[in-house]
């Protein structure tokens, strides 16, 4: 066997070396683009921490204002519209939100009955008055033969005993026209009363009013035993809208800040952008233990036709009474938000640009100033904006903040 040929073994190199030279080159675009990342990561400024505040919409009697209690709207003069008779609803004539008068016909239930019943009442009083005439006949027919019986005893035509029995006769005669003058008065009382129950089958508004709820249909059960089957007790409920007032809550431990007569101010949940004028009306003279409070009614000083009964109410208690007039609403920012740059009043709102928050300078003019707010008379703000609160030297125009967590 021949031996092999050593110089022929050997290692190509060539085709090695371009590999290397490229994973050199691959390493240094890795470096490099780290050191620009570290490098963005330095120089890129990082966004501020800031706290912040909202714009708010104050009034002028937020001044003088030292409660505020929540309650309802109440109507003082209400009632559950019914009947004190039992039948089957007939008519009605009223609906919820139907105005109406004191004695307007509300509804009327099946009066047939009754009717039937006044009709023998009037027909007994009839009755009764001709036994009144005839028993008044008769009395005057036993007056006459008295007198004739004692002018025959006088001239001892007739014994003592004939004009014993005329007398007697007279005596009942009379007894009896008076027992039928007695029934004439029992029958005129029944008449009464069975017109009585007539009226109680037309069920009349006891005031002036609104129908606040209806509460039966026409085939309806009425009876004033609401707790039977199938039957229905008050038809309407009504309430008399000039009669409305606010019964708020107040706590017993700041009774001392309430008088009465005391201006108010009230809120509807209903009507966030009117605001009402009032006074303390009374107290009710207790205190509710569950929830220590003592019911304050406060009385509206005019009334709109808005309000309506429950609405829910936030009632401001003031040391001063505020003209409605001049209570216009007015923009107020925290105090602690405003500073002076160039010269300026000027707050610091933020805007939203992409994916980051800046801080947007706007310059204000200042007005009233408040226990914790200051009035901006001017300036592009409206309610609910978030301004930054104690802004530093390092707030400017365009720098980007973050909201420290709380």
């Amino acid at each position: 066997m021949a031996a092999p040929d050593i110089g022929k073994l050997r290692i190509d190199r060539g085709n090695l070396a371009p590999q290397r030279r490229r994973r050199i080159r691959w390493w240094w675009v890795i470096v490099a683009l780290v050191v620009i990342g570290v490098a963005v990561t330095v120089l890129m400024p990082h966004p501020v921490q800031v706290q912040t505040a909202s714009v708010v919409t104050r009034y002028p009697a937020q001044q003088v204002t030292v409660l505020t209690a929540s309650g309802y709207v109440v109507a003082q003069r209400k009632a559950a519209v019914a009947t004190k008779g039992t039948g089957r609803l007939e008519e009605l004539n009223v609906q919820e939100g139907s105005r109406v008068k004191k004695g307007d016909l509300l509804a009327r239930i099946d009066d047939r009955d009754v009717k039937a019943q006044l009709a023998a009442a009037v027909a007994n009083v009839a009755v009764a008055r001709a036994t009144i005439a005839g028993a008044e006949a008769d009395q005057r027919n036993s007056a006459i033969e008295l007198k004739r019986s004692r002018d025959l005893v006088s001239k001892n035509f007739v014994s003592a005993s004939a004009l014993d029995a005329a007398v007697a006769r007279d005596d009942r005669a009379v007894a009896s026209t008076n027992n039928a003058r007695a029934g004439l008065q029992a029958a005129i009382a029944n008449a009464n009363n069975a017109k009585v129950a007539v009226d109680f089958t037309e069920i009349r508004a006891p005031f002036d009013g609104v129908v606040v709820t209806k509460s039966a249909n026409v085939g309806d059960i009425v009876t004033p035993f609401s707790s039977a089957v199938d039957s229905k007790g008050a038809v309407v409920n009504m309430a008399d809208l000039s009669t409305l007032e606010v019964e708020a809550d107040v706590s017993e431990s700041s009774l001392s800040k309430i008088t009465i007569g005391q201006p108010c101010e009230i809120l509807l949940d209903a009507l966030p952008d009117a605001r009402f004028s009032g006074s303390v009306s009374r107290q009710v003279p207790t205190v509710d233990r569950a929830k220590a409070t003592v019911t304050t009614k406060v009385r509206f000083d005019q009334l709109d036709d808005r309000i309506l009964p429950d609405m829910s109410a936030k009632v401001s208690f003031l040391s001063a009474k505020v003209d409605q007039a001049a209570n216009k609403p007015t923009i107020a920012v925290s105090t602690d938000a405003v500073v002076t740059r160039d010269g300026k009043p000027t707050v610091f709102r933020l805007k939203t640009e992409g994916n980051k928050t800046i801080a947007e300078a706007v310059v204000v003019t200042t007005g009233a100033t408040y226990p914790d707010a200051i009035e901006v008379t001017s300036g592009n703000l409206k309610s609910g904006d978030k301004l930054i609160v104690k802004p530093g030297d390092k707030i400017t125009n365009g720098t980007p903040v973050a909201l420290t967590a709380k």
